[in-house]
C-alpha cells in the first residue's frame, strides 16, 4: 500500500493551554496534508469535503520538529472517495481521522464524476 506522507510544522500559535497542540490545529494538519497530497499528484478537480471524522488518540505537544501525517485511500466511488489519514510519528500515533472528498462541479455546485486519471492516481494510494 503506498501512503503520501507530508511532514507538518507545529506552530506556537496551535498550543491550547495545557501545552497540547488544540484539537483543531489536528484538523488544519490534516488539510494541509491533504492538499499537498492532491497538489503532488495534480487531481483533475475541484474537491470538497463531506464528512471528517477524527479520533484524538494521544496529547501532541509542541516542538520544532514537524509531525508526519500520513495518507491513504481505502475507497473509490464514482464521484467519491475515502481517505484514512494518521498523524503520528515512528512511535506514538497523536490522532486518526477518516475523510469523504467528492469531486465537486463549481458551475452546477453539484458533484461530479472523477476521471479515469483521477480515479486510476487514487487506486494508486488504495490499501
Amino acid at each position: 500500500m503506498a501512503r503520501h506522507v507530508y511532514l507538518c510544522p507545529l506552530r506556537w500559535s496551535d498550543m491550547d493551554a495545557d501545552g497540547h497542540m488544540h484539537n483543531a490545529a489536528h484538523l488544519r494538519y490534516l488539510e494541509e496534508s491533504r492538499i499537498d497530497l492532491f497538489w503532488s499528484r495534480e487531481f483533475g478537480g475541484p474537491l470538497v469535503v463531506a464528512q471528517m471524522d477524527i479520533d484524538y488518540r494521544a496529547p501532541l505537544k509542541y516542538r520544532k520538529q514537524p509531525v508526519r501525517v500520513e495518507t491513504w485511500v481505502t475507497k473509490v466511488g464514482g464521484s467519491s472517495f475515502a481517505l484514512q489519514q494518521e498523524i503520528r510519528d515512528e512511535d506514538v500515533l497523536y490522532s486518526t481521522a477518516t475523510c469523504t472528498m467528492v469531486a465537486f462541479d463549481r458551475d452546477t455546485q453539484r458533484s461530479r464524476r472523477m476521471s479515469e486519471a483521477d480515479r486510476a492516481m487514487l487506486e494508486e494510494l488504495s490499501a
